[in-house]
C-alpha cells in the first residue's frame, strides 16, 4: 500500500522517497495551449541549484478549440504523442520523479478533465492543473532562477498560447500576479481570418488587446513605489522568436544562450507592422522563424507592443526560463533542496491559507488549536498508524486552519461550503491536486466520512482518497478538543499500545477545575470514525489536578 506522496508510481519508475541531500534528476512538462515542452534537469542539492541536461519541444496546438469549447479529439491525440516521447526521452536520462502542469487550453476546456484522465491512463503521467495565478507565480520562480533582479522591481511578460502572465517582482517576492485571455493561438483563432490580416481585423486585434491589458497593468502600477524604475523581462515562445529574428538580421548569428537578449519597443514595432503586410508564406520565409509560430506571430507580437505602449518602457529583455524551470523551482522547495536562498518563496503557502482564512472569517486562534492538535496526532501516530511525511502535513495544516471557513455561506452544512470556497480560492503554492485534496480533508472534518457516491472525493487517484480518508479522521478529533472554540484543552499526548491495539489521548485543560464536558463528548461522537479507519480502539482520559490543601 502506498502511504506518501513520494512513492506513488505515475511515470512507469518506481519512486522512492526522495533524500533532499541526494543528487537527482528531474523531468518537468508544461502543458500549454501551443506547445508540450520539457526540461530535463540535474539537482545538485550542494548548491541548492539545477542544470538543465536535456529540452524537448512539439506544438500540439491544443487551442484549436471546437465550437462547443472542447479540446478536439485530433488536438489530445497530438498532445498524447507529444507526451509519450517526452517520457520516453526522460526515462532514458533516468528521471525521476516526472512531473507536468497544464494551463490554459485545459483549464478552461469543458473537456479538460477527461484529457488529464486520458493522460493518467494511456501515458502513465499525472498532471496537475494550475490556475492562471498559480502559472504566474510558477514563471516568476522560473525568471528568478535565470535572473538576477539586482534589488530591483521588474515586470515580467509570458505571452503564451491562450493566455498572457504579467507578473511584478522583485529580488525577494511577487508583489502582483495576473492571467490576461490574450494569448497568441487564442487571438489568431477569435479575430484573424484574413491573410495578409485586413486593416480592419488589424485595428480591432489592436484594440481587443489594449482594452485586455488596460486593468491589470493599471491593477500593477498601484504596487510601485514612486521613485522605482521598471525592467521589462520577456519569456517564452514569441519573444524568442522576435529575438532569434533580430539577431540573425543584425548579426547573422543566434547568441547562445539567447538569455539577456534584448529587444526596443522601435524593433517591436517594426516586427508588428511588417507582419501584418505578409502573407503566411512571406512570414515562413523570414530567417528563424518556424512554420507553426509563423501561423500566430502576428497575435503574440501585438501583445507585446501594447503591454510595451502601456507600460511606457523602451527595452525588454529576454528570460530563456520561465514555467517549466519555476515548476522545478517550486518543487525544489517542498522537497527541501531550497531552503534559505528564496525564504520567502518556501512560505507562499502558509500566507496565502492565512489570508483566505482572514477573508472568510475563520477564528484564526481557535483554528490554529486545532492545528496544533492535529500535528500531535499525526506526529505521535506517524510510522505506527501510519506512514505521510512532512510534505502530507501542509496539507493537513491548511485544512485544519480553513476547515470552518464554510461557516462564511452558513453554518448548516458548513463542511460542504468549506469543501467548495477552498477549491475555488487562491491559495497559491498549491497545485490542483493538492486544493482538491485540502478540499476533501475540510470536507470530511465532521459528518458523514468519504463515500463511493461522493464524486469529488471519489475523482481523487486512490492513493490520495486513502489519504484523505485518514488525515481527515486525525481532523475529527483534533476539531472536537476545540469544541467550544476557547482553547479549553491546553494540549494532549498520545500514547499507543500495540497489544491491544488502543491509542490512549491524555487531555490537558487550560483551566484545571473545566471538566471539558463538552469536548468529551464531542471526542466519543466522532472517534468512531478514527477507529475504523485506523483499527484501534480511542481511550481519552483528562488529566486529574487534585485541589490544593489548606493549611
Amino acid at each position: 500500500m502506498v502511504n506518501s506522496l513520494n512513492q506513488v508510481t505515475t511515470n512507469g519508475a518506481k519512486l522512492t522517497t526522495l533524500d533532499p541531500s541526494t543528487p537527482c534528476i528531474l523531468a518537468a512538462i508544461d502543458i500549454g495551449t501551443n506547445s508540450v515542452h520539457m526540461v530535463v534537469v540535474r539537482i545538485d542539492p550542494s548548491l541548492s541549484a539545477f542544470t538543465i541536461i536535456a529540452r524537448e519541444k512539439d506544438t500540439v496546438r491544443l487551442g484549436d478549440r471546437s465550437p462547443d469549447g472542447n479540446l478536439t479529439l485530433e488536438a489530445m491525440e497530438r498532445a498524447i504523442a507529444a507526451l509519450k516521447r517526452c517520457k520516453d526521452l526522460a526515462l532514458s536520462l533516468n528521471a525521476n520523479p516526472i512531473i507536468a502542469v497544464a494551463t490554459s487550453a485545459t483549464r478552461e476546456a469543458a473537456n479538460g478533465h477527461k484529457f488529464l484522465q486520458r493522460i493518467d491512463a494511456e501515458v502513465g503521467i499525472f498532471v496537475n492543473l494550475i490556475s492562471g495565478q498559480e502559472e504566474a507565480r510558477r514563471i516568476y520562480l522560473g525568471v528568478i532562477s535565470g535572473m538576477d533582479f539586482q534589488k530591483q522591481p521588474h515586470v515580467i511578460i509570458d505571452i503564451g498560447g491562450g493566455s498572457t502572465e504579467l507578473i511584478l517582482g522583485d529580488s525577494k517576492e511577487p508583489r502582483f500576479l495576473s492571467s490576461t485571455k490574450v494569448g497568441a493561438v487564442r487571438l489568431t483563432q477569435d479575430f484573424i481570418t484574413s491573410d495578409p490580416i485586413s486593416p480592419t481585423e488589424f485595428a480591432i486585434l489592436k484594440a481587443y488587446v489594449r482594452g485586455m491589458l488596460e486593468r491589470p497593468i493599471e491593477e500593477m502600477r498601484l504596487y510601485l513605489k514612486p521613485e522605482e524604475e521598471l525592467r521589462l523581462v520577456g519569456t517564452s515562445g514569441t519573444i524568442e522568436t522576435l529575438a532569434i529574428i533580430n539577431a540573425l538580421e543584425k548579426y547573422g548569428e543566434v547568441p547562445s544562450p539567447l538569455n539577456g537578449y534584448q529587444l526596443t519597443r522601435k524593433d517591436i514595432k517594426e516586427y508588428v507592422k511588417r507582419f501584418s503586410l505578409l502573407n503566411y508564406d512571406q512570414r515562413m520565409a523570414i530567417p528563424g522563424m518556424s512554420d507553426k509560430r509563423a501561423e500566430i506571430i502576428l497575435a503574440g507580437s501585438v501583445v507585446l507592443l501594447e503591454a510595451m505602449t502601456r507600460l511606457n518602457l523602451d527595452k525588454i529583455i529576454l528570460c530563456e526560463r520561465a514555467l517549466r524551470e519555476g515548476v522545478i523551482l517550486d518543487w525544489m522547495l517542498t522537497h527541501g533542496y531550497i531552503e534559505d536562498r528564496l525564504k520567502y518563496q518556501s512560505e507562499i503557502k502558509e500566507r496565502s491559507v492565512i489570508k483566505i482564512a482572514k477573508k472568510y472569517g475563520v477564528n484564526l486562534k481557535s483554528s490554529q488549536h486545532v492545528a496544533q492538535f492535529a500535528k500531535t496526532i499525526f506526529n505521535q501516530t506517524q510510522n505506527v498508524l501510519h506512514f505521510w511525511s512532512e510534505i502530507e502535513w501542509e496539507y493537513l495544516w491548511a485544512a485544519s486552519i480553513l476547515h470552518n471557513c464554510g461557516n462564511y455561506v452558513n453554518h448548516s452544512a458548513h463542511h460542504k461550503h468549506s469543501y467548495y470556497l477552498i477549491r475555488n480560492s487562491e491559495l497559491l503554492g498549491y497545485t490542483e491536486i493538492e486544493l482538491e485534496i485540502i478540499a476533501n480533508l475540510a470536507r470530511y472534518h465532521r459528518k458523514n466520512k468519504p463515500k463511493k457516491k461522493h464524486d469529488e472525493y471519489m475523482r481523487l487517484p486512490e492513493q490520495y482518497q486513502l489519504m484523505v480518508r485518514q488525515l481527515s479522521a486525525i481532523i475529527r478529533l483534533a476539531a472536537a478538543l476545540e469544541r467550544r472554540q476557547l482553547g479549553a484543552i491546553s494540549h494532549l499526548e498520545c500514547k499507543y499500545d500495540p497489544e491491544y491495539r488502543k491509542l490512549h489521548l491524555h487531555l490537558f485543560p487550560a483551566n484545571p477545575e473545566d471538566d471539558c464536558a463538552l469536548e468529551m463528548w464531542s471526542l466519543d461522537y466522532k472517534k468512531p470514525i478514527f477507529e475504523e479507519e485506523f483499527g484501534v480502539k480511542v481511550i481519552t482520559t483528562l488529566a486529574f489536578f487534585p485541589s490544593a490543601v489548606s493549611n
